[in-house]
């Protein structure tokens, strides 16, 4: 469709600032923080061709806004500290990248840890995927949740929250469990060790989920409770779906082909089978999680990534004041003693 006959962008939800593209990397103000080539290749995702210009364009201004919230958040705390007479130990500032299966929320993730690590302010990025935090197979096939892997009742809560407020707490470790892609589990006794970052990325398709609306216990904390600053990926369904059948069918010609691969069973398939199952996977779960728990979560998001079909972002809605969370900080005592 040429350019002219485009439809408008749709008006951003109440509470955000839309910005074009070109609006967006103006607000860079010449931060120089430039990946390689080389640097981009190997943090990218399967088909998705991000590029220096998209490196630059979206998430060198996106770093420079997380750097300045941030920065706030830790003279906020060093005030706190001067009021109560204590030496100043800043906590982990948490950011969340949240979206649906398939759009890019993982590259997103593994670039901005790359950009905000060359920030002086807060060299020590760390990133943690919710993936390990999934009951293990054995537990989900108990329970009769295998179909609904991704979905919230599939994740161990509370062992993501003892991780997150050991983090927050300001522990000198906190183990934060390992998933494998290829065997499709969590893998036992094996551990991703977080050391007191400057910055935790937490990187999953629930992260900015609120406590359900008939929780019995409404007081308890939750994981968007423990977020600072949160990143939502978003894109049209027809082009998720579309994205989605491309990777499983980069998938089948790569990794399936591993016998060790729990999908190596669609290795074989033929390319109009191997589209029609990943386009009933998508339709019997992935596409069923975005819509009863993960779209929902769209606004209360920091920022919104808007992609277009090409996977590139084309608009970038920030909100105008930050939502009232729950005051973890006022109750991090509990946690630190």
């Amino acid at each position: 469709m040429p350019p002219a006959l485009l439809p408008p962008p749709a008006a951003p939800p109440r509470g955000y600032m839309s910005f074009s593209r070109a609006q967006w990397a103006a607000l860079r103000d010449h931060t120089p923080l430039g990946l390689s080539a080389a640097e981009i290749e190997r943090l990218r995702g399967l088909d998705e061709p991000t590029t220096a210009e998209d490196v630059g364009d979206v998430l060198h201004p996106l770093s420079r806004l997380i750097n300045l919230y941030a920065t706030a958040a830790r003279e906020l705390s060093q005030v706190t500290d001067r009021f109560l007479g204590r030496s100043s130990v800043a906590p982990p500032f948490v950011v969340a990248v949240a979206g649906s299966v398939a759009a890019g929320k993982s590259t997103v993730a593994r670039v901005l840890r790359a950009v905000l690590a060359r920030w002086p302010a807060h060299p020590r990025v760390a990133l943690v995927t919710t993936d390990g935090f999934l009951h293990p197979n054995a537990v989900l096939a108990s329970r009769g949740l295998m179909q609904r892997k991704g979905f919230p009742e599939s994740y161990d809560v509370a062992r993501l929250l003892r991780f997150l407020a050991e983090v927050k707490g300001g522990a000198e470790r906190v183990d934060a469990p390992v998933y494998s892609h290829l065997t499709y589990d969590v893998l036992a006794g094996e551990a991703h060790a977080v050391e007191r970052p400057d910055i935790l990325i937490l990187e999953g398709i629930n992260v900015l989920q609120p406590p359900p609306a008939d929780r019995a216990e409404r007081g308890r904390l939750y994981v968007s409770d423990y977020v600072d600053f949160s990143i939502y990926v978003d894109a049209a369904e027809d082009d998720l779906e579309r994205w989605y059948v491309q990777r499983f069918l980069r998938l089948r010609d790569t990794a399936f082909r591993d016998p060790q691969s729990y999908f190596h069973r669609y290795a074989a398939l033929g390319e109009a089978e191997a589209v029609a199952t990943a386009r009933r996977i998508w339709a019997e779960i992935n596409y069923v999680n975005l819509k009863e728990n993960i779209e929902a979560t769209r606004e209360r998001a920091t920022v919104i990534l808007r992609k277009g079909a090409g996977h590139a972002v084309e608009e970038v809605r920030l909100r105008r004041a930050p939502l009232e969370r729950r005051g973890v900080g006022a109750r991090m005592a509990g946690v630190e003693g």
